[in-house]
């Protein structure tokens, strides 16, 4: 989870500002936490108070009104009576990454991905990136290999994750869809060394860039042995003490 959050807020600052290189600072004074945190720890909280995750994810909207949501999330959030509005956006996977830690089962993490996923995006392709994502975080968690996570995800999921990172940079754009996210970012932490390393290839590649490194990211933290300590250390502090708390508290009872 907090995988998730470090490459979204490492992200930030790039996702209207593109770099295609893996030479770029961290961190700078314009680092912050968007909507992909605020949705994240949402769902993090909904777990661990057992409360339905959409009434989660609207307090959390008018806690946090200018987090960066989509359109069609803020039609849904101001709605009186909210349903799933059908969508392949690539929020059904940045947000998932609790759900890869508080069940004990590569099934159970791919039923409940989905129940939290279709909340709003119950398209096809938005339930594929939500348990798509969710499952590459369990596979790790559980001592996967890379190889582990590629063969699993191909076959159930049928994402080409061949490509190369320096192949998708050269002509990747800005893509909003799951389709076009899950399978670049998991194809970033694949070719990737550490998690320092995943973080920057997810970045380099452009695009909607602090969703492809909290995608990353999310996998990347079990892949690689947890955050390294003086990049968890800067993305805590940029959390307000609401979603530190929440943060440290899901840690303490499902990552730790």
């Amino acid at each position: 989870m907090l995988g998730a959050i470090a490459g979204d807020t490492i992200g930030s600052v790039f996702e209207w500002n593109n770099v295609k290189t893996k030479n770029f600072p961290l961190f700078s004074t314009d680092t912050c936490f968007t909507d992909d945190t605020v949705l994240t720890v949402a769902l993090a909280e909904a777990i661990l108070t057992g409360t339905d995750y959409d009434r989660v994810m609207r307090a959390y909207y008018y806690r946090y009104p200018q987090a960066g949501y989509g359109g069609s999330f803020h039609d849904w959030a101001l709605s009186d009576a909210p349903a799933p509005y059908s969508s392949w956006g690539n929020g059904a996977a940045m947000r998932i990454s609790p759900a890869a830690y508080a069940y004990d089962t590569l099934d159970e993490v791919l039923l409940w991905s989905e129940h939290f996923t279709a909340v709003t995006h119950n398209h096809p392709e938005g339930i594929k990136g939500g348990q798509a994502t969710a499952a590459a975080i369990f596979i790790a968690r559980k001592e996967g290999s890379k190889s582990d996570i590629r063969h699993f995800i191909e076959d159930r999921f049928g994402y080409n994750l061949s490509r190369t990172v320096d192949e998708i940079r050269a002509t990747y754009d800005f893509d909003e869809s799951c389709q076009g996210t899950v399978p670049e970012a998991l194809t970033c932490l694949l070719a990737a060394s550490d998690f320092e390393d995943a973080i920057r290839n997810a970045i380099s590649i452009g695009g909607d860039s602090d969703t492809l490194a909290c995608i990353t990211g999310s996998v990347a933290e079990p892949l690689f042995g947890g955050v390294p300590e003086s990049i968890a250390e800067v993305v805590l502090g940029k959390l307000d003490p609401h979603l530190r708390g929440v943060t440290t508290d899901f840690i303490a009872k499902y990552v730790r």
